[in-house]
């Protein structure tokens, strides 16, 4: 009995010595936050009592947390200590300073650890780079003691800061760490903006028939019939078939691969020029499709084009000035506006130009754009180390400086700025099959209540609400939107047609077809 006992206390004795040497390294281990946790920082600052523009930088992951709220924190005075490099011991006290070093020579943590000793409230870390911030992971074989915060900006911010401290002027930083929206409330204006942008693409020719018909008659010498007046127009429509739909994956993946190797400055221009023509040939085309044909009958001749119209002259080149004003102020707070005004212009172009002919063709596109999205958003970091997508909308090879293939909203009154942005193929794709149903009604002559277009645009709605439901839920990771689109359109028009007995017609005829035969099921 009493071995046993013996026995017993001595486990007991060896686990409590277990456990307080486990509290104790612990204690003396430095707390490592993940990379997820790693804080987004505002640094507001102020040169001789003048507010200037705030400083958006990152933290790292040890040391203590800065506060969320502004008002928890107060106005530092930023110091550049001796050694400059905050490797050894320093000269001078930095008692409630931040002190500003250069990223180098040693590790972070010795930066911290020196900086701490001298009595800093805060560290400010140079980067290397002019334009990105990198992630500062915690000490490496050591223990550490480290509580101050630890803050790295970009080199270029750092030259600022660094200029304006040599300049014998009172500079003073307020560091904090507001936090950041997963989905920012101004989501709604581009969710408004992108279901806008559909509804009026797939309706745009029906809004706007009544004034071309009337411009025919007026304005064609010799005048033309209604059958040939058709046939010019059914002319210019593109129709998309199953080999153009199945090679959209090879040559979309082949150009988002060269924008994402080979994305430079110049690259970048090349895309804002085609933009702007683009943009500028959608603009011109919707704003003389909507005007009357009366102000549209003085017609003048010029070479190479003939006889124009001289309203349609007049609108060209105002429409180009836009696009060209947008170009040269694109950096600028409200180019937002400019960029979406020609982008809507652009897709309700397109959508009138290509025309899906059935479901069919439907299916293999909308396939293939569901796969090509969720490969180069998801699977593409396994291959290429980051999301290829991301990467190019965002624009990170190309100095910050995105594509202007997509809407944006502003993030308005977030701290930290930036923007909601929507690709054009999120629009552009599930809007042929819009425009479609809006087609296959009209032909059969049913109302929203019977038709499909009022449903696949209930569709299209809730396929972005779980784009961004998802978006959410992944803590901001970028979503391809066609993975929640493309279930919601070409899935509802597929039951809905399995359901009224439509499905062979939606799948094989054409709307020509269509028109030929009296509807059989009402809705």
């Amino acid at each position: 009995m009493f071995a046993m006992a013996s026995s017993s206390l001595f486990t007991l004795t060896i686990l409590l010595l277990f456990l307080c040497s486990s509290i104790f390294l612990s204690q003396a281990d430095p707390i490592c936050r993940k990379t997820e946790d790693i804080q987004d920082i505002i640094i507001k600052n102020w040169v001789d009592g003048k507010k200037d523009e705030n400083i958006q930088c990152i933290g790292a992951k040890f040391g203590e947390k800065l506060p969320e709220e502004e008002g928890k924190t107060a106005k530092l005075s930023p110091k550049i200590p001796n050694p400059s490099d905050c490797c050894s011991t320093l000269t001078e006290k930095l008692s409630g300073a931040i002190a500003v070093c250069p990223r180098g020579t040693c590790e972070f943590a010795t930066k911290a650890e020196v900086a701490q000793s001298a009595g800093a409230a805060v560290l400010l870390l140079i980067n290397d780079d002019k334009d990105s911030l990198p992630i500062i992971d915690c000490p490496s074989n050591k223990t550490s003691n480290i509580t101050i915060p630890t803050v790295v900006i970009t080199n270029s911010d750092g030259e600022w800061l660094s200029n304006a401290m040599g300049g014998n002027k009172k500079v003073e930083l307020l560091v904090y760490a507001p936090p950041r929206w997963i989905v920012h409330p101004s989501v709604t204006f581009l969710w408004v903006m992108t279901v806008t942008t559909v509804a009026l693409a797939a309706v745009w020719s029906e809004l706007a028939a009544s004034k071309e018909t009337e411009e025919h008659y007026d304005e064609l010498q010799p005048k033309k019939s209604p059958k040939a007046v058709k046939e010019d127009d059914e002319d210019e429509i593109v129709e998309i078939n199953l080999m153009s739909a199945v090679s959209f994956v090879i040559t979309a993946s082949a150009f988002l691969l060269l924008l994402y190797f080979f994305m430079s400055s110049w690259f970048v221009w090349v895309l804002i020029i085609l933009f702007c023509l683009g943009g500028t040939q959608g603009m011109h085309s919707c704003i003389t499709s909507l005007v009357s044909s009366k102000y549209k009958k003085q017609k003048v001749r010029l070479p190479a084009f003939g006889e124009v119209s001289v309203f349609s002259l007049v609108i060209l080149v105002l429409c180009l000035v836009y696009a060209t004003f947008w170009a040269i102020t694109r950096k600028q707070s409200y180019s937002w506006i400019g960029q979406d005004v020609l982008g809507i212009g652009l897709m309700i172009t397109v959508l009138q130009l290509a025309q899906l002919p059935n479901i069919k063709v439907a299916t293999a596109l909308l396939s293939c754009a569901f796969c090509y999205d969720i490969f180069w958003v998801f699977i593409s970091p396994a291959l290429f180390g980051n999301s290829v997508m991301i990467s190019v909308a965002k624009g990170d090879n190309s100095g910050g400086e995105s594509i202007p293939m997509l809407l944006r909203s502003p993030k308005f009154f977030d701290p930290y700025g930036g923007y909601n942005m929507i690709g054009f193929g999120d629009i552009l794709f599930p809007g042929l099959l819009v425009a479609y149903s809006f087609r296959f009604d009209k032909a059969k002559k049913r109302g929203l209540r019977e038709g499909y277009f009022l449903r696949l645009m209930i569709g299209y709605t809730c396929g972005l609400l779980l784009t961004y439901l998802g978006l959410y839920l992944m803590n901001g990771h970028g979503q391809p939107a066609l993975l929640y689109l493309v279930p919601c359109t070409l899935g509802t028009i597929i039951v809905l047609g399995l359901l009224r007995g439509e499905l062979k017609e939606l799948w094989n005829s054409t709307l020509d077809d269509t028109r030929a035969k009296p509807s059989s099921v009402e809705a």
